[in-house]
């Protein structure tokens, strides 16, 4: 026979603090009478927790509200959002952009600071030192959680990082020179999966618990969500779909380099190269910012421009169906530069072009995170390593 248990009273008091909390950072400042309503609460356990709260620096009384009710006007409660901040990063081998936010995410500077060549030896103590400028700028002293999203595969066990390919060194001595800000966590993570939390909780995904996003950019990658939850394989390596063997290239991947791989048919300097092959002035250089180009002006081309983003949609569609036939997500979101410059025109043509490979109906979706889609993943997952340290959230 199972005996039932009950939450002990701490429990029930932990629970009903967590629920206050998150509805206080979703809506807003709340009265005490909207949070009875909306937690089902009793009226002595609300006033309870919120006199709790107050006590934590979590909650703080923001003013009153007396439009609707006669006698004495109802006080409002509100997040105390400077009870912590929080540090996001994008590293690319150009160079990094960095945000710094409240507790409730909201963005209070930024900064960008460009790396020439392979980076200066003291590129990794500049951009530290961009950091605490910033955040000092806007009266911040300590950094609760940094959260940093760089190109290659984060070990789930170890949480360090290793490169597919050829990352600047002081990629590396950055994160060691953040692990040794005091009292801050660090959190490293994939760039291309923080973009794919980013269009599950606020972009093209929302609605979606299983998908995947395709990042079109200077390269290709992958992030898989299943179920709610993001999947990185046993090594980090869920979603390297660069390496992936495909129809079309004049070679196959191997372990040290992505050429031959699907890399080679929709890395930026293929689709620049594929431009060129339909008449279409595409740099030379062949960079991200080259091929978004060519596709954002590519429907304004013609048929020349239509026949290029028809053989486009067919060398994505490619390297969709073979992630599509394993996994079977229901949805593809394409982002990175192309898929943003293509937006939902690109989006339906590789649907369609998808139909006829695969016979499992996949939803084919532009992202729409936006540019900063690695920077908002960021923030979202420091918000989270935040809200489970100040929260008590599981």
């Amino acid at each position: 026979m199972t005996t039932a248990r009950t939450a002990t009273p701490s429990t029930a008091r932990a629970i009903n603090d967590r629920l206050a909390l998150n509805l206080l950072l979703e809506q807003g400042p709340l009265t005490a009478t909207e949070l009875r309503d909306l937690t089902g609460l009793s009226r002595p356990t609300v006033a309870d927790l919120l006199d709790r709260l107050q006590r934590t620096g979590l909650v703080a009384v923001v003013g009153e509200r007396g439009e609707q009710r006669r006698g004495p006007n109802a006080r409002v409660y509100a997040l105390v959002a400077s009870r912590a901040h929080i540090a996001a990063f994008d590293v690319r081998s150009g160079g990094v952009t960095l945000v710094v936010a409240d507790l409730a995410g909201r963005t209070l500077a930024t900064a960008e600071v460009p790396v020439e060549g392979g980076g200066a030896p003291d590129t990794a103590e500049a951009v530290v030192a961009t950091l605490r400028e910033t955040a000092r700028g806007v009266g911040v002293t300590r950094l609760h959680t940094v959260a940093v999203g760089a190109p290659g595969l984060v070990d789930p066990a170890t949480g360090r990082l290793r490169s597919t390919g050829k990352l600047p060194r002081w990629h590396a001595e950055l994160l060691a020179a953040l692990r040794d800000l005091p009292d801050t966590e660090v959190i490293l993570e994939n760039e291309v999966n923080l973009a794919g939390r980013a269009e599950y909780r606020v972009g093209a995904a929302r609605d979606r618990d299983t998908f995947v996003l395709m990042w079109l950019g200077h390269s290709v990658g992958a992030a898989v969500i299943l179920d709610g939850r993001l999947r990185r394989g046993f090594s980090g390596g869920t979603g390297e779909i660069c390496f992936l063997p495909v129809p079309g290239t004049v070679g196959l991947p191997s372990a040290d380099s992505s050429e031959g791989g699907f890399h080679s048919l929709v890395g930026s300097a293929a689709i620049c190269a594929l431009a060129r092959t339909h008449g279409l002035p595409a740099d030379a250089a062949g960079d991200a910012a080259a091929a978004e180009a060519v596709v954002r002006a590519a429907p304004a081309a013609g048929a020349r421009g239509e026949a290029f983003l028809d053989e486009l949609a067919e060398r994505i569609a490619l390297g969709a169906a073979a992630v599509c036939v394993v996994l079977d997500p229901g949805c593809v979101v394409l982002g990175g530069e192309i898929g943003r410059a293509g937006g939902a025109g690109l989006a339906g043509r590789v649907e369609r072009r998808l139909a006829d490979l695969s016979p499992l109906h996949t939803e084919v979706r532009a992202g729409a995170a936006g540019g900063g889609a690695v920077l908002a993943g960021a923030v979202l997952t420091a918000g989270d390593a935040v809200r489970r340290d100040l929260f008590g959230e599981p």
